[in-house]
Parts: C-alpha cells; structure tokens; sequence
C-alpha cells in the first residue's frame, strides 16, 4: 500500500513538470513589436537585465520563441532570429507578438 502511494505522489510530481498547454502554444514564429522610436529590443544571454546585451532587434524582427520564465515582473522568454537560429538569447515577453 505505501508503495502504490509513494508511486502515485512520484506520478503526480513528475507530471506538473511536463509543459503543459499555455506552454506548448506559445512556441512558434513570433515578432519584435511595441519597440518606441529608434530604439531596439535587447536580446541578452539570460533572462534579466542583469545579463549582458547580445544584440538590438528592432520592429518587425523575425523571432522563434521555445521557452519562457518569469523574473521578477518581467516574463523572459528564449528566443532564435529566425533568420540566423545560431543566435540565441532571451527577451521580454512584452515586445513580441505571435505572427
């Protein structure tokens, strides 16, 4: 019987670390929007802005979004241009829209 619990808890623990929908749907093509004026989107090698800067991306930047998490209140998200996948970074969910 204690085994059958401890097996059943194992289950459920190993489950809720699976991505679940909301995560599944937000992968795919998105784009670098709501950036204001000449600014640029900072892509940065991690998630926050304590991490160094990669490179700017401005509106209309192609991206592939995989996974993201939440720093502080910013909601980081790790990202590929679409264009050169070997760059990869994260950025703030805020500025991209799915295409």
């Amino acid at each position: 019987m204690r085994r059958a619990i401890l097996a059943a808890l194992a289950a459920i623990v190993a489950g809720s670390a699976l991505p679940g929908p909301a995560a599944a749907e937000e992968r795919g093509r998105y784009e670098v929007y709501g950036v204001e004026g000449e600014d640029m989107l900072k892509m940065r090698a991690g998630p926050g802005t304590g991490y160094n800067i990669i490179v700017g991306l401005p509106n209309g930047t192609v991206l592939r979004m995989g996974t993201c998490e939440q720093t502080g209140p910013t909601r980081w998200c790790q990202v590929t241009l679409d264009r050169a996948r070997g760059l990869k970074g994260y950025v703030s969910r805020a500025y991209i829209r799915k295409l």
